[in-house]
């Protein structure tokens, strides 16, 4: 992989947004068939530019208008935000409370610093193959429930370009949602609260909802890998101490302020055996064990808590609940990595591998490469083939696949729901189904 400088960055972002943005795909998506009138042209974007220099509720007529300032103002950060009632870009002109945020799509924020008291591997903005699996098992928990338990069917999942990944939901009754319903939908996909301060952040009830009996299955498939192997998190006294802070404490042992005794059970099993993997089958075990299980905070309830504790999805609820809250676009690049803030392939989502998305760099030489071969090419012979756009002759160009392939499912539901709409599907049905003989 080509190795990024942020030195470079500023003249990297002239050949980026000049030839490699993907432009007609992104003015397709957030124009959604321009069904609402001004859609796009009320739509706020925020540019960070170099230095940090911020600025709020650009709005744009149509694709060339986007392209021109972008190419004019080359943003190392591009935010999107909701679809206002006024173009943003004179909302000072509005009279005081008109200016409102409408519509956005329905959005999630899963960063990797979140799970810093669980991961041992790596802390704060590092992440490396072992933690990335958090990304993966959070990926599939949120979009298994958007997709069986909310019926939400355009789910785009993008890779932020450093240590996270975010969501964007984009049917079109998602985008008419209130605050007050995201804040319930977030809710709802929340289990680990608390902060740095709460120990035991997951507390199950005796009747566990299928939302987390669901979760907790997705969340099997990886565990003993991610949590025993890779993270180890049961390695040494300090580790294990953890896993039994979580355990509860019977009403005896906090009245006589001694260690619940099946504490004491635990750290006997957890000295004696050598692995994680031993000591966790030794934690079933004893939770499962006929004098504990009668203990409806011990049984399977125990070995769950800390199943989610350590790997369930932990989202900035903020980012959810507000239409008016931005988040970062698709395709813009991160000016520490350089790497560009890809869509994934969901189909394909535990393969996803962030080290291997493409910086600005990396694609900027790869098209300076081809630009010298076809300029040598058009200097010996005349070639009449039609020419190939210049992302497609970069790494970038399954990505922006994978994004097109969103489009054509955004699109097909469009129709299908004009053509509802409109009663043609029904009259059409009427005109061509058989009339049975009697």
């Amino acid at each position: 992989m080509e190795p990024f400088d942020p030195a470079e960055l500023p003249e990297l972002l002239k050949l980026y947004y000049r030839r490699l943005f993907p432009y007609s795909q992104y003015y397709r998506w957030l124009n959604y068939g321009g069904v609402t009138k001004n859609y796009f042209q009320h739509r706020e974007f925020s540019f960070t530019l170099k230095d940090d220099i911020y600025i709020r509720y650009q709005s744009f007529n149509n694709q060339s208008d986007l392209e021109k300032e972008m190419q004019k103002m080359n943003p190392y950060k591009i935010d999107i935000g909701a679809v206002y009632s006024h173009r943003p870009s004179q909302h000072s002109t509005v009279k005081l409370g008109a200016f409102q945020a409408q519509e956005k799509e329905l959005v999630f924020d899963i960063d990797m610093t979140d799970y810093d008291d669980v991961r041992r591997c790596c802390s704060s903005a590092d992440i490396c193959p072992k933690c990335w699996t958090l990304m993966t098992m959070a990926m599939r928990i949120i979009d298994r429930a958007l997709k069986e338990d909310f019926g939400f069917k355009h789910r785009l999942w993008v890779y932020s370009g450093r240590r996270g990944v975010h969501c964007w939901v984009c049917d079109e009754s998602v985008r008419k949602l209130s605050s007050a319903v995201r804040s319930g939908i977030v809710e709802y996909l929340s289990l680990v609260k608390g902060g740095q301060d709460v120990k035991k952040k997951v507390h199950l009830n005796e009747k566990v909802h299928p939302f987390v009996r669901k979760s907790i299955n997705i969340i099997r498939k990886y565990f003993e890998e991610y949590a025993l192997v890779d993270q180890d998190i049961l390695e040494n006294k300090e580790n294990w101490d953890k896993i039994l802070a979580l355990v509860p404490e019977t009403q005896l042992s906090t009245l006589l302020n001694e260690a619940p005794p099946i504490q004491d059970e635990l750290l006997r099993g957890f000295r004696k055996f050598q692995s994680s993997s031993q000591r966790w089958e030794h934690l079933k075990k004893v939770a499962n064990s006929p004098q504990n299980i009668k203990n409806d905070k011990c049984g399977p309830w125990l070995e769950w808590e800390i199943m989610l504790q350590y790997c369930f999805p932990r989202l900035d609820i903020n980012v959810s609940k507000g239409v008016n809250h931005l988040l970062k676009s698709p395709f813009s690049v991160h000016p520490k990595t350089g790497r560009i803030s890809v869509p994934i392939d969901f189909e394909k989502v535990d393969q996803f591998d962030p080290f291997t998305v493409p910086t600005i760099s990396a694609i900027c030489r790869e098209l300076d490469m081809v630009s010298t071969s076809e300029k040598e090419k058009e200097e010996n012979e005349a070639d009449s083939r039609p020419r190939v756009r210049d992302y497609k002759k970069t790494s970038l160009a399954p990505y922006v696949k994978v994004f097109e392939q969103f489009l054509e499912n955004l699109d097909k539901s469009r129709k299908g729901e004009l053509l509802k709409k409109s009663g043609f599907t029904e009259r059409f049905l009427k005109k061509t189904t058989p009339i049975k003989p009697t």
